[in-house]
């Protein structure tokens, strides 16, 4: 087989993301065949090269793994905590891959978010260029009326810069609204901003995949059609 670049390698084992591994590659640890390697671009062999991570051997990924999971609030969006609060990890320690999570919800934030093993497929759901909408369901404390709709649709100016959603509808008990950014509590900040309290917040939807019927706490495998669509949607 082929050399690779350690950074690929890496990704390709589900260890973090390409540009996550040139950081730990940066970092000095990355040890292949028991010296340290810190040069980006290094290449290794998939078969005969001994790879390691803090000092954990990595395998090459056999196989991909893409799951969409239910949050529960109150998880973080991590796959081990050091204080031992409830985190993503909790529910795939019986899977036997190095899973880790697509992006993050805050965590008192409920909903759709990706596991995987697969590197550079995490690296291009997460990346500007896709721009993939993702749609939340949102109840807020304060009564509302059409005015604030109409407002959210002309967005808002917060301190990191403009927000203007993709759509707003309003529905009884909450709203719909869909954004393409994926800054910092994003939905949070523009409530915050009209001086409204969210009360709940789910992420229903990344791109063309719905969250749909699948319990909190629970995850599902993603069929192909839906890794195809979401880069073609």
């Amino acid at each position: 087989m082929n050399p690779v670049r350690l950074q690929k390698y890496l990704a390709d084992a589900g260890v973090a993301s390409r540009r996550q591994s040139e950081d730990l590659i940066i970092q000095g640890r990355v040890r292949v065949d028991g010296k340290v390697v810190t040069l980006l671009g290094s290449r290794v062999d998939p078969i005969n090269s001994k790879v390691e991570v803090d000092n954990e051997i990595i395998l090459p990924k056999k196989t991909n793994t893409y799951l969409a999971f239910n949050k529960p609030a109150g998880v973080l969006s991590t796959m081990s905590d050091p204080e031992g609060r409830p985190h993503l990890g909790d529910y795939f320690a019986n899977r036997s891959e190095r899973l880790f999570h697509v992006g993050r919800l805050d965590k008192e934030s409920e909903g759709l978010i990706f596991i995987t093993n697969d590197g550079y497929w995490a690296q291009k759901v997460t990346h500007p260029a896709y721009s993939l909408p993702k749609k939340y369901w949102v109840e807020i404390a304060e009564e509302f009326d059409r005015s604030l709709v109409t407002k959210l649709r002309k967005g808002v100016q917060l301190e990191d810069g403009w927000v203007r959603p993709q759509s707003v509808e309003q529905h009884r008990g909450g709203i719909e609204i869909t954004i393409t950014e994926g800054r910092n509590q994003i939905i949070r900040r523009t409530f915050a901003h009209f001086e409204l309290t969210v009360l709940r917040l789910v992420r229903i939807s990344l791109g063309p995949i719905y969250l749909g019927e699948l319990p909190v706490g629970k995850w599902r495998n993603l069929q192909s059609v839906e890794l195809t669509s979401l880069f073609n949607d």
